[in-house]
């Protein structure tokens, strides 16, 4: 064998004319060794490695040129084997214990230090707590930079006039305490609600859980709509934190929460506050973070995202509905909103205020284990400000007839017919869309998709059947196990109830308010006489109230199969009947249809704190959370095999499966594209500890979760501590 070198190809074929030279080979010069910093020559980042056992600290050092700006919080590209990669400067050193040689960073991106020291302790502890890396948390608490944005917000920080020093590099002025006097009225019903505000005005961190009363706040003007009486009521809170010269932070479910609880703080003279939403744009939410960060606003208002805002001088944090599915992170490493600004609480020393219509067992046990107060209304100041509330069950309806049997009882169409003439009716249907469930209309089985076996729904009056997984149309559909052809309702969505209630009142408008309809989600609706049909979490504000709430299809909300699924339905029930007139308006909320008795119960007594100390009695006597902590494992049986094998806590008695758990609809897609399925079962392992080994679980799942990265091992797994469907 020859050792002379192969033929050289500098260019592509054909590309160079016939008979020309081939080109030199470039070579890169070195720019030379880098002058580095006299002071503090070591720079401690956090990169942006996805990678769990890469998840520490790494050491650089930090080129003179950059020195000055090269402080904790800022942005910076810097070298990782052949690869630069983004980070954050956390600390600055003299020295390193790295024992081989340390490389200087390549490049600043931005002077502005974006991550704030407290955000970046609340990320450490969010980490360690849910057995995440910090680089993954760190995602969902900074937001893309935006050049541009970075600009303009910087320039208009340097035009602000300050009288007294910045705490830290890029701090803006402090916030001056406002000595105006802050109305206690939304709280006065409230047993300890005064003791909170003066808890506030003297700078304390009082921790409370909070039953807000049914009904609307009294209009500020005679034009304006009348706001909820719960934003009226975090208003006041955030008007007394200010009058202490500390600043909130407000998370809310939706966008629609975002503007009640902003309309509000006008009326209550809190001007300078600022909406961090993530579905307003990279721009706008990014001016918005820089803006919070500089300390340019006294509340800041904001949907989950906003959990991480960099606030400083914070003095009260206020978490609104959290039984609300949109305050559940669904990005790894999965925390809930609730969790997170509980402990940036306790590592901010601010005050918590976590209020809701209904009442999670999570809230409840913070009450039980003394973590919080509770702050809620006497028995008789509750009766005479809720609606009444009639449980039309099939009990109850035994002697309407033939009437009782039908989905809008007649006792329900005829209290929605006498309210038509006063004012707006509430319809709240539990699903979306036309026919969401269908099934034979001979045998009754479910219909399934012929190709992915994915459950059929009809979208209209006239369409075909269609598959809710892969949305293959299915006309020519036959039932695999009677071979009949005809279609059945078994769940009917919000369109076909308002076409339904159409021709149930001729001439009365309907008015649609769901993700689906044409329209969208309605924010308001005036107070003339129309029906409007909303889906949980969607219903609009009425002005001065709706008359009447219908709650149809009852028993659908309490079917699930989760933990809370009592709990939620209670959640949603109460959501829609505190924006009712009360009773002595003639306000009244009927509840259609058998559901669990529970829950049924609570509704009618407007006792959702009785149902949640229930349902924490229950759970503690079964251990399950939040009495104990559990984290679930899923994905392949090997690889989840391989990760439990590595958790010293993963015993007998700790140690629930692994089993099988039904794939998801996207894993169906995937298995329908090919000829032959390669995808194996998916497993679930469930791992059960007390809640003092609950630290030690994370720590152990965070270390298996390293050697599996480091080994490279083969398969895929997830990791979610305090699992949603646990819950």
């Amino acid at each position: 064998m020859s050792d002379a070198p192969g033929p050289e190809q500098p260019t592509l074929l054909g590309l160079d004319d016939v008979g020309a030279a081939p080109t030199a080979k470039r070579t890169r010069r070195s720019a030379g060794p880098q002058p580095i910093a006299e002071e503090r020559p070591v720079a401690r980042v956090v990169l942006d490695l996805q990678p769990a056992h890469l998840d520490r600290e790494y050491d650089y050092l930090v080129p003179a040129a950059m020195s000055d700006d090269v402080v904790p919080g800022v942005r910076v590209r810097a070298r990782f084997g052949p690869q630069e990669v983004d980070g954050y400067v956390v600390e600055r050193a003299d020295t390193s214990d790295h024992d081989g040689r340390l490389v200087p960073l390549r490049r600043l991106v931005s002077p502005d230090p974006v991550l704030a020291p407290e955000v970046l302790r609340l990320a450490r502890r969010v980490a360690q707590r849910y057995a995440g890396t910090l680089a993954d948390v760190l995602r969902l608490a900074v937001p893309p930079r935006h050049a541009r944005v970075e600009k303009e917000v910087l320039a208009a920080l340097a035009t602000v006039d300050t009288d007294t020093p910045a705490d830290g590099p890029g701090d803006g002025p402090a916030l001056e305490p406002d000595p105006g006097p802050t109305t206690p009225d939304p709280w006065s019903p409230y047993r300890g609600g005064e003791a909170f505000l003066r808890h506030l005005l003297a700078g304390q961190a009082p921790r409370a859980v909070w039953t807000p009363l049914p009904g609307l706040a009294p209009a500020p003007d005679g034009t304006a709509p009348h706001p909820p009486h719960w934003a009226d009521a975090i208003a006041v809170a955030a008007r007394a934190a200010h009058a202490g010269g500390r600043r909130t932070l407000v998370v809310v479910p939706d966008a629609r929460d975002v503007d009640r609880v902003c309309a509000a703080l006008v009326a209550a003279g809190v001007d300078d506050h600022l909406r961090l939403l993530a579905d307003d744009g990279p721009a706008p939410r990014y001016r918005a973070f820089l803006r919070a960060r500089h300390g340019l606003a006294s509340v800041v208002v904001g949907t989950r995202a906003a959990m991480f805002a960099p606030v400083p001088d914070l003095g009260l944090i206020v978490l609104w509905g959290d039984g609300e599915d949109t305050l559940a992170e669904p990005h790894a490493p999965y925390p809930h909103a609730r969790e997170v600004l509980a402990l940036r609480s306790e590592l901010e020393g601010a005050a918590y205020l976590l209020g809701s219509p209904g009442r999670t067992v999570q809230a409840q046990h913070l009450l039980a284990t003394g973590w919080a107060r509770e702050l809620a209304a006497p028995r008789d100041v509750v009766r005479a400000r809720a609606p009444r509330v009639r449980a039309l069950t099939s009990v109850e309806l035994a002697s309407e007839g033939p009437g009782a049997a039908a989905r809008l009882p007649t006792a329900a169409w005829r209290a929605a017919r006498a309210a038509l003439d006063d004012g707006p009716v509430l319809v709240q249907v539990p699903r979306t869309g036309y026919l969401p469930v269908v099934a034979c209309a001979r045998c009754r089985a479910p219909a399934h998709c012929s190709t992915c076996h994915g459950p059929l729904a009809l979208p209209g009056t006239s369409s075909a059947p269609q598959c809710t997984w892969c949305g293959r149309l299915q006309g020519g559909w036959r039932c695999e196990e009677c071979g009949g052809g005809n279609l059945r309702a078994v769940r009917v969505g919000s369109d076909r109830t308002a076409e339904e209630l159409g021709r149930a009142f001729p001439g009365v408008p309907v008015r649609l308010s769901t993700s689906s309809a044409p329209g969208g989600i309605l924010d308001q609706v005036d107070a003339r006489p129309a029906l409007v049909v909303a889906t949980p979490g969607a219903e609009p504000v009425a002005d001065a109230g709706y008359v009447v709430a219908l709650l149809l299809d009852a028993a659908v909300a309490t079917s699930g199969t989760r933990l809370a699924t009592a709990t939620d339905a209670l959640h949603r029930w109460l959501a829609a009947a505190h924006l009712v007139r009360p009773a002595t308006a003639g306000g009244q909320v009927l509840l259609v249809g058998d559901a669990a008795p529970a829950p049924t119960g609570a509704l009618v007594r407007f006792d959702p704190a009785g149902l949640a100390d229930r349902e924490l009695a229950e759970r503690r006597e079964l251990s399950l959370p939040p009495t104990v902590r559990v984290a679930a494992v899923t994905g392949d049986r090997t690889a989840v095999d391989a990760l439990v094998s590595r958790v010293a806590l993963a015993g007998p008695d700790t140690l629930l499966g692994p089993v099988d758990v039904p794939a998801s609809p996207t894993d169906r897609r995937r298995t329908t594209r090919t000829t032959t399925s390669t995808l194996d079962a998916p497993v679930r392992a469930l791992v059960r500890v007390p809640l003092a080994q609950g630290g030690e679980l994370a720590r152990q799942l965070q270390a298996s979760l390293a050697v599996r990265s480091a080994r490279r091992e083969g398969g895929s797994v997830r990791v979610q501590l305090d699992p949603e469907e646990m819950l």
